[in-house]
């Protein structure tokens, strides 16, 4: 419990404020309605995320433990006030043609026309964050490298397509093209440059992440090529975050419209993530249970087509949530069956062994 003291420090702290928010505006009923409105929002981004914790922990693992502090540290400040709250601002001063604190007084004093702007531009964000995440698990899918395959046979021959150049890079490409018959025609060319600009940005950080490495093994100072590397991987599960965040928290004002539970609420969800990320790190848990990187990539595959298709329809988000869930609970049953096989045929072995001595 040592790795969730933290979130539920910061748990209580928010129930608190958010309690105080609806006292002050509605007494004892606002009060309850927002105590019960930001434990709701925390559970739904605690759905929507787990399998970015487990994302996240397969790349942290492999960090100096310089990296892992900074981004366990700054990286949940930019994640809670910069993608669940600045972002948004942002998207909506842009839109608007507004600064921030002009956007910040209309998301507290007209809540609902606020959540139309940013509502109104949940196409172009689902194709930036759609297109990230799914060269996410187009890259893990086509890997040639990777040893253990979930699905068997098939996921070791798609692995082998990895050999092809820039294979995920053309899917994306094509299932973007594809994409745009899902938006009008007057919203097609901002939902393409946004698609881009996500498939750009995951090369580019991609690009950064293989040219260190290169730097590194061509013998460069190991610590500070460590260190250096950490950058490329600290942008891309920035990134990555955002491609997640931003999601709940257009689902968030299907709940309510009221900014700061919102951003209380997503808060609760993001700690519970980043104590989830440790946990999975620190106890080693990816190379006990073998597959759970396996189904939280094949959760974020299904969630970069869900981004997709809400660009048109409506996508609940205890759907996108529950699908998630049964990817990672699936795998998790899957490398529960592998390692009792595995200690069922050291036991064999161990038992053959010992009638032949």
């Amino acid at each position: 419990m040592k790795h969730f003291r933290v979130s539920f420090i910061v748990t209580a702290l928010c129930l608190i404020a958010a309690g105080y928010w609806g006292y002050s505006h509605s007494g004892v009923a606002g009060m309850l309605t927002a105590l019960g409105v930001a434990a709701i929002l925390g559970i739904m981004e605690v759905s929507l995320s787990f399998d970015n914790a487990v994302v996240n922990a397969s790349v942290l693992k492999t960090w100096d433990p310089f990296w892992q502090k900074l981004f366990l540290g700054v990286g949940i400040i930019i994640a809670v006030f910069g993608m669940r709250l600045l972002f948004p601002l942002v998207i909506v001063a842009a839109a608007a043609d507004l600064g921030l604190m002009e956007v910040w007084n209309l998301a507290l004093t007209d809540p609902k026309t606020y959540s139309a702007h940013l509502t109104a531009h949940h196409a172009e964000v689902a194709a930036f964050g759609g297109m990230f995440l799914l060269l996410v698990f187009l890259n893990f899918l086509f890997d040639d490298e990777k040893e253990m395959h979930w699905l068997g046979n098939i996921e070791k021959k798609l692995g082998s397509l990895g050999k092809l150049s820039s294979l995920s890079v053309m899917i994306a490409l094509g299932t973007l093209m594809a994409s745009l018959g899902l938006v009008a025609e007057a919203q097609k060319m901002v939902v393409l440059m946004a698609g881009l600009w996500g498939i750009l940005i995951y090369v580019g950080v991609d690009a950064i992440s293989s040219f260190l490495e290169k730097e590194e093994e061509s013998g460069g100072n190991v610590g500070d090529m460590v260190k250096r590397g950490g950058i490329g991987a600290f942008l891309y599960l920035e990134v990555l975050d955002a491609s997640f965040s931003f999601d709940g928290v257009i689902g968030a004002f299907a709940i309510t419209t009221d900014v700061v539970i919102i951003m209380l609420g997503l808060a609760i969800g993001a700690m519970f993530v980043r104590s989830m990320t440790v946990f999975l790190v620190r106890k080693g848990t990816l190379d006990e249970y073998v597959y759970l990187e396996h189904g939280a990539h094949y959760a974020i595959g299904i969630l970069a087509v869900i981004m997709l298709a809400s660009m048109k329809f409506h996508v609940p988000e205890l759907f996108t949530g529950l699908i998630g869930v049964a990817f990672i609970g699936a795998s998790l049953w899957s490398s529960l069956r592998y390692k009792k096989q595995q200690l069922a045929d050291d036991d064999g072995g161990n038992a053959i062994e010992t009638k032949i001595a």
